[in-house]
């Protein structure tokens, strides 16, 4: 295996024999002919899924922050995301909300679901990469407010445990004037609406 973003060829090697042992341990054959390749698919995987730990935020936007006479609220709604929660590294999945309200300073439109993807593809929270994006936003363009809205399908939760298919969890961060104004904060709830449903 090659070295991969995120994983040198040997760390995809160990990840590659720790899959072998799990596949043993539930009582598998590694050998036959659907698992053959199964752990160095997995750790190829991975190596995609966890990209975000190679890519650093800030100098991802540092070059797509533009000078604007523009105060109004600027809104991104519906960003599909996928991560592995840190706990029992299972998917969640679902659509993030983001909007901010410029000082002086816009970041390109593409940059804001790119945002969301770095702090996603890591091993995660949902509560914690909320909050990680609407820091960034805060950090790089110092508006006047942020707000950050998330809904989230867990798989840990809807697979294992309560089993609890249907459930969504709605995490938000508010920044600024979305925390500090409840007309800033209710106009920017009416306009992403009720928590997400489908998010498949």
């Amino acid at each position: 295996m090659a070295d991969g973003p995120v994983l040198s060829a040997g760390c995809k090697n160990v990840v590659a024999d720790a899959v072998t042992a799990i596949l043993h341990a539930v009582g598998e054959d590694p050998t036959r002919e659907g698992l053959q390749n199964t752990p160095a698919r997995v750790a190829r995987a991975y190596d995609e899924l966890l990209i975000g730990y190679s890519i650093d935020p800030i100098a991802l936007l540092n070059n797509a922050l533009f000078d604007v006479t523009y105060s109004e609220m600027v809104i991104v709604t519906d960003i599909d995301f996928y991560s592995l929660c840190e706990h029992h590294m299972l998917p969640f999945i679902g659509k993030a909300h983001v909007a901010y309200i410029p000082d002086k300073k816009v970041v390109g439109l593409s940059k804001i679901p790119r945002i969301v993807e770095v702090f996603a593809r890591r091993l995660q929270i949902q509560e914690r990469m909320t909050r990680q994006i609407a820091e960034l936003i805060d950090e790089l363009l110092n508006p006047l407010g942020v707000g950050v809205v998330i809904d989230g399908l867990h798989m840990c939760m809807a697979m294992r445990g309560v089993s609890k298919a249907n459930a969504r969890m709605r995490t938000s961060a508010l920044l600024g004037s979305f925390a500090d104004k409840p007309k800033t904060r209710s106009e920017f709830m009416d306009h992403i609406g009720p928590v997400t449903r489908t998010l498949l």
